[in-house]
């Protein structure tokens, strides 16, 4: 498929869009390619696109007054990233979304976006419906790195994202789920010899 076509599949999966609507939205796009370990996003500058993920994978994350980086978000193909507090309200950014592999996305800046939801509703309501499901993720996530065990939070990750954890680096893993990585590496250990 091109990339134009998975855009529009996965669009289709929330509103359902005529051929029309799919031609009209597709101008809004722009093809980039990243390189891995290149940044998407940095701190201190308005984030000022919004990234769907054709091939690829990246990871958005801040640094703490330690030093100490957290794995807010991974992204990979079929999945958007951006810092987004940053993309909405056109603010300076507070993560870095780096490239964890030569990646390849569909880009939208800020004012096209809004332009698009303006001429096309039903990218307002595939918006909408995005981000009620992305709020409701972040809740399910806040809820389970506070009642979860560390290593309960790891099995319920390998569960739902087997082929995510292959493809990120285990420092980037171990960050995500709020451990360290000599204790990611034990757990590894232990679920290899059950």
């Amino acid at each position: 498929m091109t990339p134009a076509e998975l855009l529009i599949n996965h669009i289709q999966q929330r509103v359902r869009l005529n051929p029309e609507e799919a031609e009209l939205l597709l101008p809004y796009f722009t093809l980039k390619k990243y390189k891995k370990k290149q940044f998407v996003v940095q701190p201190d500058f308005v984030a000022k696109y919004r990234s769907y993920v054709i091939e690829g994978a990246f990871r958005a994350y801040v640094i703490g007054e330690d030093g100490e980086e957290h794995t807010i978000q991974f992204g990979i193909e079929d999945w958007w990233i951006s810092d987004y507090n940053s993309y909405i309200f056109q603010q300076p950014a507070t993560m870095f979304v780096v490239a964890l592999e030569d990646s390849i996305v569909l880009q939208i800046d800020h004012e096209s976006e809004t332009r698009l939801k303006g001429v096309l509703p039903k990218y307002a309501e595939f918006c909408l419906i995005t981000a009620e499901r992305t709020a409701a993720f972040q809740q399910r996530r806040v809820i389970n790195n506070l009642t979860l065990s560390a290593g309960q939070r790891y099995d319920k990750f390998m569960q739902q994202y087997p082929k995510v954890s292959q493809r990120i680096p285990q420092y980037a893993l171990a960050s995500y789920l709020g451990m360290t990585t000599q204790f990611l590496s034990r757990l590894r250990k232990k679920q290899a010899k059950s």
